[in-house]
């Protein structure tokens, strides 16, 4: 049995996977990144570095990318829920400057997958939020990138009740017309294609 259900989003190459869960009276277990069965999906990205926050209510940060050392992310919650965002800011691309979005929690164990070339941020939904992610490249701080989130050519719809807390760095962040990207669309994922185990 597949132990993720894969799903394609509106944006090419924008993934949203969920595990197989095993549920008991004890609670709850499942693989968050088993790479021969990622790879079996046809997502074969290498990731070297780990990263966690943990974020408060109300807290939105993005929308972030490297330039430099550009990175592929695997998304998910380990507490909480967050409204997680990623916009397709690679040339060519027929979905250029569209975003999309999923709630990403604890309780439904979604990940999403974001290939090289989108912006990613989040707006958190819960009373305190940790966040992970898995990137494929390393935190490269001369190649920090963002959009800044409340762009209007964007108009992200993020669910706000009250004014965000957003770092004076992101407030700073350009607005998509000024940006201009050194990201091309390269179809990167055949979904399925992976060469099953043991054959070459």
């Amino acid at each position: 049995m597949a132990k993720y259900e894969l799903i394609q989003t509106p944006l090419k190459d924008l993934l949203l996977l969920k595990p197989r869960v095993f549920p008991d009276e004890r609670g709850y277990f499942f693989e968050v990144h088993a790479e021969r069965d990622i790879r079996a999906l046809g997502i074969e990205t290498p990731f070297v570095q780990d990263n966690l926050s943990r974020s408060k209510r109300g807290v939105l940060r993005g929308l972030h990318f490297q330039t430099k050392c550009p990175q592929a992310k695997f998304v998910g919650v380990v507490r909480g829920a967050i409204f997680d965002v990623a916009v397709d800011l690679r040339r060519g691309s027929p979905t250029y400057g569209k975003w999309h979005a999923e709630v990403l929690s604890d309780e439904n164990h979604a990940f999403f997958y974001l290939p090289i070339g989108f912006a990613h941020g989040f707006l958190t939904l819960s009373e305190v939020a940790d966040v992970f992610y898995k990137c494929s490249d390393y935190y490269c701080p001369e190649g920090e990138g963002g959009i800044v989130w409340n762009d209007p050519l964007l108009s992200i719809k993020w669910p706000i009740e009250v004014k965000p807390i957003v770092s004076a760095k992101d407030q700073a962040l350009l607005p998509l017309a000024e940006f201009e990207s050194p990201f091309i669309y390269q179809p990167e994922i055949k979904l399925g294609s992976a060469p099953k185990e043991n054959e070459e």
